[in-house]
């Protein structure tokens, strides 16, 4: 890490280990400053569900010089199939790699959550101090400083404490205590899982809809493992409760929702059982009005979650990070300036890609009836049938994002 001649170099803690973590560790120690990511989990949390980058977050991660990384470890998944309860598919969308317009339902820049936290986190971690297994409790701050209180007794003082730690976000709800619920509901959950692979699993994703607004997707990312995923809609509090509750009785939650699904329905929950990766949540977007106070800030999930259906998390996680580095590099003896830009420049894109989730849209994917499932892959299979979602997508002058480009970061240091 070089300091840049004049510039003033700041003691940064991160909070969150994850994408939008390490992907600021990285901007930061490159626009020389001292920076500290703390993570609650005993090790980098590399594990995780398959990931997609899209639109500006492809950008993103070139700028950082890492896209051939990211490259060497894409999963080979070629498209999406809506199949039957005996496997057959009925509809089939294929993923869009001719470099133009807008991606499908697959993207180009299919990846492993875990393969793109370790590969940000082997760019940056020789520059960065990385503290495992305890958390940001509290924290006081002045015009100064932030007094941070970690899990394990310590203290810290740093001049910025960026709250990079989740949806679930305990910094957020510190630091914004009058927005005790920021989620924007959609009424839809999702527990996911890894199952051993068999010799029908392809690289095509296939997705089944069950009367009662249930949907099970499996998908494939290497020779030995199959990932599961469940979803339902639901507005019980039981569902909204449940992603607290312990596994044990989260999975009994899922297997009675899906017993009676039908296609590999039995396969899936006996799996779940002995899963060496299990994730259950509520699909929500996080939106507050504010994502700073002082020398705190929020970024990622923490600040505007899109969804899992806005198809930009993961982007929108690395949009974000190179964004508010990038002023706190533009501007590091005038934070309130660099905090004022970087919600000034950003928010307009994570407008765009939170509007993009449009419930009722998602709904028609989760039909409540078996006549409306046939309906639907009746009609899909026609659109494919006709080529209409390659042409739609090949023809299409933007991704999701829209027109929104990414700002220069004065660290800015190589391109791949």
């Amino acid at each position: 890490m070089t300091k840049a001649p004049g510039k003033q170099s700041l003691r940064v803690l991160v909070a969150g280990g994850g994408i939008a973590g390490q992907a600021l560790a990285f901007w930061l120690t490159r626009g020389g400053h001292r920076v500290t990511v703390v993570e609650r989990f005993p090790a980098l949390r590399a594990a995780g569900a398959q990931v997609d980058l899209r639109g500006q977050g492809i950008e993103a991660v070139k700028r950082m010089g890492l896209l051939d990384a990211v490259r060497g470890k894409l999963v080979d998944e070629a498209g999406v199939a809506f199949i039957d309860a005996r496997g057959k598919a009925k509809a089939t969308i294929m993923a869009n790699t001719s470099g133009k317009g807008r991606q499908t339902l697959t993207s180009e820049y299919e990846i492993m959550r875990g393969d793109l936290v370790r590969i940000l986190h082997d760019a940056a971690r020789d520059d960065t101090e990385h503290l495992f297994g305890k958390s940001v409790d509290g924290f006081e701050q002045d015009t100064h400083k932030v007094v941070t209180h970690f899990s394990d007794g310590s203290s810290g003082e740093f001049d910025l404490l960026i709250g990079a730690d989740g949806q679930g976000s305990r910094i957020r709800r510190a630091l914004l205590p009058e927005v005790p619920d920021p989620y924007w509901r959609m009424g839809i959950h999702m527990a996911y899982w890894f199952v051993p692979r068999i010799a029908s699993d392809s690289n095509i994703r296939d997705t089944y809809m069950v009367p009662g607004g249930r949907q099970i997707m499996r998908r494939s990312h290497n020779p030995t493992e199959t990932q599961v995923y469940f979803v339902i809609r639901e507005e019980s509090g039981e569902a909204s409760e449940i992603h607290r509750e312990p596994v044990e009785r989260q999975q009994e939650f899922w297997a009675n929702r899906f017993r009676d699904a039908g296609w590999q329905t039995e396969r899936f929950i006996e799996g779940m059982k002995t899963s060496p990766f299990y994730y259950s949540q509520e699909i929500v977007q996080v939106r507050t009005d504010t994502w700073s106070k002082g020398r705190v800030v929020l970024a990622g999930d923490a600040a505007h979650c899109a969804s899992p259906y806005s198809g930009m998390g993961i982007s929108g996680g690395l949009v974000g990070a190179h964004v508010l580095a990038g002023e706190i590099n533009r501007h590091p003896g005038e934070l309130p300036t660099a905090l004022a830009n970087y919600d000034r420049m950003l928010r307009p894109f994570v407008n765009e890609i939170q509007g993009e989730v449009n419930p009722r849209l998602l709904r028609l994917g989760m039909p409540m009836t078996q006549r409306a499932i046939d309906t639907f892959q009746a009609t899909t299979a026609l659109a494919c049938f006709l080529h209409i979602p390659e042409l739609a997508a090949r023809l299409s002058k933007e991704d999701r994002g829209g027109n929104w480009q990414l700002p220069e970061n004065p660290a800015l240091t190589s391109t791949a």
